[in-house]
């Protein structure tokens, strides 16, 4: 890399510091490139972006940022993996992890917050964004169809004992 190339680098690498919530470090010590970007592609499904960096660059443009405490992770070949949803990125890595001895999960941060492997693991059993907001969405209807039925209720009533007297004169 030229010198230009690696500013623009650690510039870009800064901002993406600057913007997302949540940081994963990982070594990728042995990694097959075809492993590589099937780890890749899984975080891009998942929406979020993976990306071997030189440690030194990405130092760099830790400095000034709120992950700058994840500086002593990365020491030899380690890669990182970022996203707004932080458990879609802990999930993936960690599925990935399970399949393949040669990555292993460093840790990472989730704002100011540091974060060891097993924090990581447990973030990665915590349920979707997704899921969160259905179930969310789930709870929020409930009451509501309560309430309608609560109060469709009486009007019902009514009618059954209009209907009644309306029968009775009727015979």
């Amino acid at each position: 890399m030229e010198r230009t190339e690696k500013r623009d680098f650690v510039a870009s690498l800064a901002t993406v510091f600057g913007e997302t919530s949540f940081v994963l470090v990982g070594r990728n010590a042995g990694l097959t490139v075809a492993a590589v970007d099937d780890l890749r592609r899984r975080m891009k499904a998942n929406g979020a972006t993976y990306k071997v960096a030189k440690n030194r660059l990405a130092m760099r443009a830790l400095d000034g940022t709120r992950f700058q405490g994840i500086s002593p992770l990365l020491k030899g070949p380690t890669a990182l993996a970022w996203s707004s949803d932080p458990v879609a990125v802990a999930k993936t890595a960690v599925e990935f992890a399970k399949g393949n001895d040669k990555f292993v999960i460093l840790g990472g941060a989730l704002g100011n917050q540091l974060l060891d492997a097993n924090g990581i693991k447990a973030l990665a059993e915590l349920p979707s964004l997704e899921t969160l907001r259905a179930s969310l969405l789930g709870m929020l209807q409930t009451p509501a169809s309560r309430i309608a039925s609560v109060l469709q209720a009486p009007g019902g009533q009514l009618a059954r004992v209009f209907k009644a007297y309306a029968d009775r004169d009727a015979a």
